[in-house]
């Protein structure tokens, strides 16, 4: 993924935000089906507040980049990374490439 895509989250997960935390659960027909939940820190937790469907990645990696503290090549791993899981879980999905 380059920093020109676009994401945008599934509706089918459930978000709730417990002191900076960001706690993702996947929409299931019942219970029994439940077999995880998803916690993000502080910093998964803004680049999640971020994915828009409007933002590219470029675009929210420089604001992750103004409001922590922390270097480019970090971001771009550790943003690669969360972006990457996202995928795998099925929490958003590329919209399109600006």
């Amino acid at each position: 993924m380059d920093d020109s895509t676009v994401l945008c989250k599934i509706e089918n997960m459930v978000t709730r935000v417990i002191e900076n935390e960001t706690v993702l659960l996947p929409i299931y027909d019942t219970s029994e089906d439940i077999d995880c939940i998803y916690s993000l820190n502080e910093v998964a937790s803004r680049v999640w507040e971020m994915i828009d469907g409007k933002s590219t990645i470029g675009e929210i990696k420089k604001k992750v980049l103004e409001e922590f503290d922390t270097t480019p090549q970090e971001v771009k791993k550790r943003m690669g990374n969360l972006l990457k899981d996202l995928l795998e879980i099925g929490a958003v999905k590329q919209t399109k490439i600006k």
